[in-house]
């Protein structure tokens, strides 16, 4: 990877980072032209110095919405964090955008564990993890089980909508840039 695309790459995930820290926001004017500027980097260097050519670069930016949308439509993540992990993958190409996201997901659940500990919510967590992963196992979300409350307690919603108490939200864009770095440093220099 060329050192202006990192470069140019690094400080848009650091300022999102930021701003996700500071306004659980990721703004689109963050976001879009970062991706049309991944797309012109990539474009505009040659392809011996590191650079995918338009056509890569657009191919990463679809990896990254198609493989963070369905988190997105299921809500457990917003719409700002897909679009950053897209604008990712303009800058990283499909098949990095593939590995860094397996790196951000990581992070993304480090960040989950410290949040929740910082919290006092991991207990909270952990049978929110379980419901989901017998849910998950069961074919459907688990009805009744205790996720909040006394041992035993059941919670529902109305016509007996499964409903959790959340741990918590987490700014996502922290993962997205730390796990993207861990990625690249990996990958490129380790």
């Amino acid at each position: 990877m060329h050192s202006s695309i990192f470069g140019f790459l690094l400080l848009l995930l650091l300022a999102a980072a930021w701003s996700d820290i500071r306004s659980r926001r990721i703004p689109n004017i963050l976001v879009f032209p970062g991706a049309v500027a991944g797309v012109l980097l990539h474009a505009l260097l040659p392809q011996e110095m590191g650079a995918l050519g338009i056509l890569g670069s657009l191919a990463g930016w679809g990896t990254g919405l198609v493989l963070l949308l369905p988190l997105y439509l299921l809500r457990i993540m917003g719409a700002g964090d897909v679009k950053l992990m897209a604008m990712t993958g303009a800058y990283l190409g499909a098949q990095e955008t593939v590995g860094a996201l397996l790196c951000v997901l990581l992070a993304g659940g480090v960040l989950a564990l410290v949040a929740a500990l910082l919290e006092g919510k991991l207990r909270l967590l952990w049978r929110n993890l379980n419901v989901m992963l017998l849910g998950a196992l069961a074919g459907g979300p688990m009805m009744g089980l205790p996720v909040s409350g006394e041992p035993g307690e059941s919670v529902t919603g109305d016509a007996g909508e499964f409903a959790a108490e959340s741990a918590g939200s987490l700014p996502y864009g922290v993962a997205i840039a730390a796990g993207t770095m861990v990625y690249l440093v990996m990958a490129h220099w380790g």
